[in-house]
């Protein structure tokens, strides 16, 4: 009897745990939710009107977004000419009446468990990051996220990597490379401040 007992507490506490893991959690379906927003955004009133020209919309945006994770997001939803399902109007629908992304997220991580698994990469900081406590991965995924890989296809150093993303920075990352420079003058103007106020130091001493 205490064994029947031990197994169907077991038994109790497995189904605890299935049903707790696989609950619906927005924040855990970020890139999902973060598409849906992006996307609604985009639409016109009169787009808004109908599912066809939503779908149409959509679409559109699923083939011009340069948006990595948005791009996987495409081709689960069916918004690509490679995707191998389609559930467009599971978002197209409830676009109609503005239903909340978390809940349109919802609705497809239940079509597709998938769609929620896809993660937003977090972004380096290249205002603030120091290029050379990066690996070389993290460098090759800079030129990636700026379609510039084939920049770097004879580099075989990391600090063939470092040149070519600060050479390629201003055009990709202005504000970021401004930063950087306005972060580089501070620091070239505190150096000569400090070398003035050592200079006036070893002249007053030898004095």
């Amino acid at each position: 009897m205490g064994i029947q007992k031990l197994l169907l507490c077991l038994t109790v506490i497995a189904w605890c745990v299935v049903n707790v893991n696989g609950k619906y959690r927005p924040e855990e379906c970020e890139a999902c939710v973060n598409f849906i927003k992006t996307f609604d955004e985009t639409l016109s009133a009169d787009a808004r009107k109908s599912m066809d020209s939503i779908k149409t919309e959509l679409i559109d945006f699923c083939e011009n977004t340069k948006v990595k994770e948005y791009e996987r997001i495409c081709y689960y939803i069916g918004g690509l000419k490679t995707s191998a399902t389609a559930i467009l109007n599971e978002i197209t629908r409830p676009l109609t009446f503005n239903k909340p992304a978390e809940k349109i997220c919802e609705v497809l991580d239940k079509k597709d468990s998938q769609i929620c698994e896809v993660k937003i990469k977090k972004k380096i900081n290249l205002a603030e990051v120091d290029l050379k406590k990066l690996r070389v991965k993290q460098l090759k995924e800079i030129l990636s996220d700026w379609n510039r890989s084939d920049a770097c296809k004879g580099c075989a150093e990391k600090s063939d990597f470092i040149s070519i993303v600060e050479e390629l920075m201003p055009k990709y990352d202005q504000a970021a490379y401004k930063l950087r420079q306005q972060k580089l003058e501070k620091e070239h103007t505190l150096c000569r401040n400090m070398t003035a106020v050592n200079t006036v130091k070893e002249i007053y001493d030898y004095r």
